[in-house]
């Protein structure tokens, strides 16, 4: 029988890295009987929708509908809606991926249903708690039975706290795989022609980490440093900064 298979996506980089997951599993359908799991923390067409079609993702199995929040709002909704799937359709494991609140509020659900779990990106340290990936990091990774890390110094992170040796495995950076899969179609689009750019002539810059730009006198500086360079930038602005930018100003720099 099939090892049923939640594969849980939640925010922009987890669409990323679930995608490649999702085409390996296809090509065992006698072992695996993957679920894909959307939590609903980037619930609109530009922040999911796009995702999964860009990406070859089907349409989520199960659609959370949780949406933004506070950190403990989305951990709360994730776990009374994820624990009313697991209860009723009862996964033989829960995969989660890298850091944001739904993989902490995942793995936690699971643990309590006695559901086996793992971790994608698994052992990765940043040693500052005042970010709250760390925290879902070091949750997830002292609850998981299976930690799948991408680099060996994750591994090292991971025994260092005490894991065993046995739950770790080491599979490499799972967003290498995403990056090789779009590249082709990425270089033929050329999109920076768009903009009268040449290749390899130009930078692009994203920032939407919330020690970056919720603080408006850290994004001035991060922008002010970035009108310095003596090269074009493309800069796709996350709504989450362009909404600091207009209150601020920033982006008339």
């Amino acid at each position: 029988m099939a090892l049923k298979l939640f594969l849980v996506a939640a925010a922009r980089p987890n669409f990323m890295k679930v995608a490649p997951i999702w085409r390996a599993l296809q090509q065992y359908p006698e072992a695996f009987d993957p679920h894909l799991i959307h939590t609903g923390q980037h619930y609109d067409s530009n922040m999911s929708e796009i995702f999964f079609a860009d990406l070859g993702l089907p349409q989520p199995h199960f659609h959370l509908g949780v949406g933004s929040g506070t950190h403990a709002e989305q951990t709360a909704g994730v776990m009374m809606a994820f624990e009313k799937i697991c209860v009723q359709e009862k996964p033989d494991l829960v995969l989660v991926v890298g850091d944001v609140n739904a993989t902490m509020a995942a793995t936690i659900t699971a643990a309590k249903l006695w559901i086996d779990v793992g971790h994608v990106e698994a052992g990765l340290r940043s040693r500052d708690r005042l970010m709250p990936e760390e925290i879902n990091r070091l949750a997830t990774d002292a609850l998981a039975d299976l930690l799948f890390t991408p680099s060996a110094d994750a591994d090292e992170n991971l025994l260092q706290e005490g894991v065993p040796r046995e739950k770790i495995i080491l599979v490499g950076n799972i967003m290498i795989d995403s990056l090789v899969h779009a590249r082709k179609r990425v270089a033929d689009r050329a999109k920076y022609t768009d903009y009268g750019l040449k290749a390899n002539d130009y930078g692009l810059v994203t920032l939407h980490r919330p020690s970056n730009v919720d603080d408006p006198a850290s994004l001035r500086q991060l922008c002010e440093c970035l009108v310095e360079l003596r090269f074009p930038l493309i800069f796709p602005v996350h709504p989450r900064t362009r909404k600091v930018m207009a209150k601020h100003k920033l982006d008339d720099l």
